[in-house]
Parts: structure tokens; C-alpha cells; sequence
């Protein structure tokens, strides 16, 4: 039968579209991990490298803002231009609410502006709590520059991972369905006309 043999076409096209779209959705998580892992905080003529662990559940495994769960978590800011240890540095952390009017209801961490000759600022909080809370470094000089980036606490390891691979996934499924119905459509197309001679 004319059809089946073009559906037979379309599933194999299918098939070799899915076997390319694995790879394309491994390497798409692939760059976010990368990404992640050289997480770098730019403000002004400024920017310090921003690393996350949580020593008792990730065996030091590096994280950006996307925290997996509750619990201790060790944040690390290390300043990438030198300047940057003469001058003192704030630091905050607080829930995301969608109002700072009551900046200090909110906050959970804060380090009073100081100079890190060190370099390097590091300090540990537990997260009692899962939920979306804000980071604000101020460093303080001639001009004051403030750096803001979101941190997620045990809410977004599966849903961010499932979203990578829909992403590819679901534009290749699209693609292949295509495929399948042009060729079911060529193959009534092109089905032989019986004559009568």
C-alpha cells in the first residue's frame, strides 16, 4: 500500500530527528552548566566571580543563584579587578517580596560595608525556608555602584532542567510531524491512476 510505505518514511525521519535532537538538548544543558559555573557579577567598572555551594548536600559542586535546597549554603564573591580591595563593599541578602520599603524586615543577611584586602568576600547562611530571595552588593567609593542578582532556593533544579530539554524536544517533534504529513500527502499525490484501455 502506497501510504504505509511513506509513513514508514515519515517514522524513520522521525527517528533521526529525535537521535539529533538528544545530543542538541544534552549540549544545550551542557553550556548551562558551563554558564553557571563562571557566574560573573557585573557592575559599573566592576565585577566579581559569584559561587554558591552547599558543603553538606553537593560535595562542592559549583552553583549560580539556582541553590538546589534548603540548608547551609556558602557564597563566594571573588573580585576580578584589583581596585576593587581599597574599597568598601555591602553586602545583602534579602527576600524577594517586590517591596524594599522595609529594607530591614526583609533582609537575612547583611555585611556592613568593609575592605576585603583579601580580595575575596566569603560567608555562610542557612536557608530555613525554600523561596526566591535578591543579592545586593554596594561597593562604596568615589561613586557608589550596586550589583543585584536573584537567588532561587529548592525551587528550580527540575523545573530548569525539564524546560532545557522541552525546549529541543518539542520544536524537533514539531519538525518530524511536518515531515510525516508531507510525506503522506506526496504519497496520495503521487498514487498510481488506473486506465482503461
Amino acid at each position: 500500500m502506497m501510504s504505509l510505505r511513506y509513513l514508514l518514511r515519515a517514522v524513520i525521519v522521525f527517528g533521526v530527528m529525535l537521535a539529533i535532537g538528544a545530543p542538541l538538548s544534552a549540549q544545550a544543558q551542557h553550556f548551562h552548566e558551563l554558564d553557571k559555573n563562571f557566574c560573573i557579577l557585573k557592575f559599573g567598572p566592576y565585577g566579581m566571580h559569584l559561587t554558591e555551594y552547599q558543603p553538606d548536600t553537593s560535595d562542592r559542586q559549583e552553583l549560580c543563584g539556582d541553590i538546589p535546597s534548603t540548608g547551609r549554603t556558602v557564597v563566594v564573591l571573588d573580585f576580578i579587578e584589583g581596585e576593587l580591595r581599597s574599597l568598601p563593599v555591602e553586602i545583602r541578602v534579602i527576600k524577594d517580596t517586590g517591596s524594599e520599603q522595609d529594607l530591614q524586615a526583609i533582609t537575612v543577611v547583611h555585611l556592613p560595608a568593609k575592605v576585603y584586602t583579601g580580595g575575596f568576600i566569603n560567608f555562610e547562611h542557612s536557608f530555613s525556608q525554600p523561596g526566591k530571595f535578591i543579592g545586593i552588593i554596594t561597593v562604596r567609593g568615589k561613586e557608589e555602584h550596586v550589583a543585584r542578582f536573584p537567588i532561587s532556593v529548592g525551587e528550580g533544579g527540575v523545573v530548569s532542567h525539564l524546560m532545557h530539554y522541552m525546549m529541543v524536544i518539542v520544536p524537533v517533534a514539531v519538525l518530524a510531524a511536518g515531515a510525516a504529513i508531507f510525506f503522506i500527502m506526496r504519497g496520495r499525490r503521487k498514487s498510481p491512476v488506473s486506465t482503461v484501455s
